[in-house]
């Protein structure tokens, strides 16, 4: 267990632009500015360099050290402002950082991972040289683009905040009535695979966005009570640490049936991060590997769905709940099935999300896509009259707002983040989250020590900045999509293109 020093930040603190700086001392950046010993201080670099690479602060005598990553490196070169020209000494240097050549994937690539560290920081997406929208995996999300009608208007979008954002999460007859501004909420990161501290960080973002997070499969810690309100409680087949009064406290409730990282497996924990405190929580023997099952051996059928859903009611009769899937073949027939369980929101969880612990053999050849799985839910709950009836979220594989527009515009009404919200509070995706201590950053660990690199508050600021450089992108696609609310951009998918193979997003477009 935590304690704060001081209660949180109030919320609309943390919902203005405040500067969430790197945990880090090396600012891993694409490109590597070094300057020599032959500087003279001249001040001519920071005189030409219009992005603040170079600069003498007020009352020094010398040069501040580069700031590289404000570097837009060889696109540099052909323009008059270019630094390495303008010395006299020839003090200058600029290559390629060889610590990010080695970062990333080809989804997370080490850009859009550098990209979010930026938006984490600054509450804005990069102004210049990293490429945020799209990933290099050759398909999927990174496929599709939208067919924006051609305009001579420029969007400042800190002047579109009349753009409706926000949805529903009830679209039912009954029940409470819960929207969210924002078109997301966290998803399931469980006490165990992550630390306390990760999940306070991810509580004190959600109450300050009105959206929520959910506890995963790992029991709700009590230092998380403060903030049920945007807490969602997780029932997964393993049932640790679920307990009547975590469900009575809710507002949102979630039955995990499956995952789409590894569907058909449960979820696990290896004994080294089953920690006396971790054990106590989930009521096991500390240092045992812990395995949920898969399924629920109570649910075979429809008829036993309901039978969950009902049980989750008759302890709290004020909460919504939501029924987390996996994607089969057969998902649309699943998702009809949530439906008639009366569940408020089905939740596709595809096969891109996971962490490093999820084994790659399930990630990579199980489960449906998400960009899959998306249109054919919708369109199947559209063609039996019930889809207005239903809030279907995705997740697995959303790293980007763009990632978010595409998916809405598939057929969801929102979507659900894992990996965006670790890689704003620094994650590299080492994949080291299920070995020995797990994460060395104190991210996905359960070390006492380790954990203590992230201070929820200033873990909480920096999720709570990316949210913000989402919000101004989302709202930017829809203003040149000259639409006034995300909602009216559900299920349109004649508003978007499949980039071909080997083509920029700027070039040519094949009709979805």
């Amino acid at each position: 267990m935590i304690t704060l020093d001081k209660d949180p930040p109030h919320v609309e603190e943390l919902k203005r632009l405040l500067p969430g700086p790197q945990a880090y001392r090396s600012y891993i950046s694409k490109w590597l500015v070094n300057v020599n010993d032959a500087c003279i201080d001249c001040g001519i670099c920071a005189e030409v360099c219009p992005f603040g690479v170079h600069e003498r602060k007020e009352g020094h005598l010398h040069l501040a050290a580069p700031k590289s990553q404000r570097c837009i490196g060889e696109a540099c070169e052909t323009q008059d402002f270019y630094c390495v020209k303008h010395c006299p000494v020839d003090a200058i240097t600029i290559q390629r950082n060889p610590l990010a050549d080695v970062l990333g994937n080809p989804r997370w690539t080490n850009e859009m991972i550098m990209a979010t560290w930026v938006m984490a920081e600054t509450g804005r997406p990069p102004e210049r040289g990293l490429e945020y929208r799209i990933g290099k995996a050759g398909g999927g999300f990174d496929l599709l683009d939208f067919e924006f009608p051609p305009s001579r208007r420029r969007f400042d979008p800190e002047s579109l905040t009349g753009i409706d954002t926000s949805i529903p999460l009830n679209r039912r007859g009954t029940g409470a009535r819960i929207d969210i501004p924002i078109p997301w909420y966290g998803g399931g990161m469980s006490f165990g695979s992550v630390s306390l501290q990760i999940m306070l960080a991810r509580a004190i973002a959600a109450t300050a966005w009105n959206t929520f997070t959910s506890t995963g499969e790992g029991g709700y810690p009590d230092d998380l009570a403060k903030y049920k309100d945007h807490v969602i409680t997780q029932v997964a087949t393993g049932m640790f640490g679920v307990r009547e009064e975590t469900v009575q406290r809710a507002r949102l409730v979630e039955i995990k049936y499956a995952q789409g990282a590894k569907p058909g497996l449960g979820g696990h924990l290896l004994g080294d991060k089953n920690t006396p405190v971790v054990a106590k929580m989930r009521e096991t023997v500390a240092g045992t590997s812990l395995f949920s099952p898969f399924p629920f051996h109570s649910v075979y059928s429809v008829e036993d769905h309901r039978k969950h859903v009902d049980w989750i009611r008759a302890m709290n009769p004020k909460a919504l709940v939501s029924a987390k899937v996996s994607t089969p073949t057969d998902v649309d027939m699943v998702a009809v099935g949530c439906y008639y369980a009366g569940v408020n929101i089905v939740h596709l969880d595809g096969g891109y999300g996971g962490t490093g612990a999820a084994p790659d053999i399930s990630k990579k050849n199980i489960a449906m896509p998400i960009e899959y799985a998306v249109p054919k839910v919708h369109k199947f709950l559209e063609k039996e009259g019930i889809r207005d009836e239903v809030v279907l979220m995705a997740s697995g594989g959303i790293r980007t707002a763009w990632d978010a527009a595409k998916a809405i515009a598939l057929g969801a009404d929102g979507v659900i983040l894992g990996t965006a919200d670790l890689i704003a509070v620094g994650c590299v995706l080492c994949g080291n989250c299920e070995s020995g201590r797990g994460c060395p950053w104190g991210i996905t660990t359960t070390d006492p020590e380790l954990s203590q690199l992230i201070p929820p508050e200033w873990g909480a600021q920096r999720i709570s900045n990316m949210y913000r450089a989402w919000q101004l992108q989302l709202r930017e696609v829809l203003a040149r999509l000259n639409l006034d609310s995300v909602r009216d951009l559900r299920g349109r998918t004649d508003l978007l293109v499949r980039i071909p193979d080997g083509a920029s997003p700027a070039g040519g477009v094949v009709k979805w």
